[in-house]
């Protein structure tokens, strides 16, 4: 199954990944001291909900199409936030990662966002134009990725959401953070991955903790529909790996799951701390 943006923008793990990356870059804002964000398989940037790609999954529908009446200062901060940055984009789109990114940057704070496919990378610097502190990138993300390490700014996140297209992307994910972090020890680190296999999964979770982190929270959504439509494969699980994670983000994923579930399937959703 191809995981690329497009076909999956604003499904029930598009929701979950963007709130959790929202809570890292708010995190991220409370000091005044700049940060650096590097998103390596970045996308387009932006996705027409009505478009032939995400059509033809129709995921949307179960994700982002669910959260319509949530509102209110009672909600957890970066799920309102999240909200926010949805619905000042057009209905008819869903903002990627990137934009997401580039909405939350102070004046100071940098993107670097790295697409591989060329048409991609054209719509992504489109995308981005606005934001003269955010620049797009064509280049193998996991290629790149070392030499952007350490950021200038000593302070920052790294998103790593390939499309898993490749039978070793788990590997490649394993050996790009490995890599990454003994340049970067300190920087906060957020892998997406699919579950279509626990092994899988569980072995990338001990990659994590392999790295030297006592600290790794891993955050997984399973949701109770048919794994198969019309004979072709659908998502129907996936995981987030954050090492390093932000004093308190545990707790306001917790929060956040207890409002999302319900609305997302219903979907299981589990915010558990992994300790070295």
């Amino acid at each position: 199954m191809n995981y690329r943006h497009a076909f999956h923008a604003g499904n029930f793990a598009d929701v979950v990944k963007h709130v959790a990356l929202v809570a890292v870059l708010l995190h991220l804002r409370k000091k005044e001291k700049p940060f650096r964000v590097i998103d390596t398989h970045a996308g387009a940037g932006l996705y027409d909900l009505a478009g032939e790609a995400a059509q033809r999954t129709g995921e949307a529908a179960g994700g982002i199409a669910r959260l319509g009446d949530l509102a209110g200062d009672g909600l957890p901060p970066a799920l309102a936030a999240f909200l926010d940055i949805v619905r000042k984009t057009d209905a008819a789109h869903y903002p990627g990662s990137p934009l997401i990114v580039a909405r939350l940057l102070r004046e100071n704070d940098r993107l670097v966002a790295i697409e591989r496919l060329e048409e991609e990378e054209a719509k992504l610097a489109s995308v981005l134009a606005p934001f003269r502190n955010a620049k797009a990138v064509c280049a193998d993300g996991y290629a790149r990725l070392a030499s952007l390490l350490p950021p200038p700014e000593r302070r920052g996140l790294v998103l790593i959401d390939p499309p898993f297209e490749a039978e070793d992307e788990f590997q490649r994910v394993a050996t790009a953070l490995a890599a990454a972090r003994r340049r970067f020890a300190t920087g906060i680190y957020l892998l997406w991955y699919p579950i279509k296999s626990q092994a899988a999964s569980e072995a990338l979770s001990g990659e994590a903790l392999a790295g030297g982190s006592e600290d790794v929270l891993r955050i997984t959504i399973a949701v109770g529909r048919a794994a198969t439509v019309d004979g072709k494969d659908r998502l129907t699980a996936a995981g987030l790996l954050i090492v390093n994670p932000p004093y308190g983000m545990a707790e306001e994923m917790h929060a956040a799951a207890d409002i999302l579930a319900p609305r997302l399937g219903p979907a299981k959703i589990q915010v558990t701390a992994l300790n070295a």
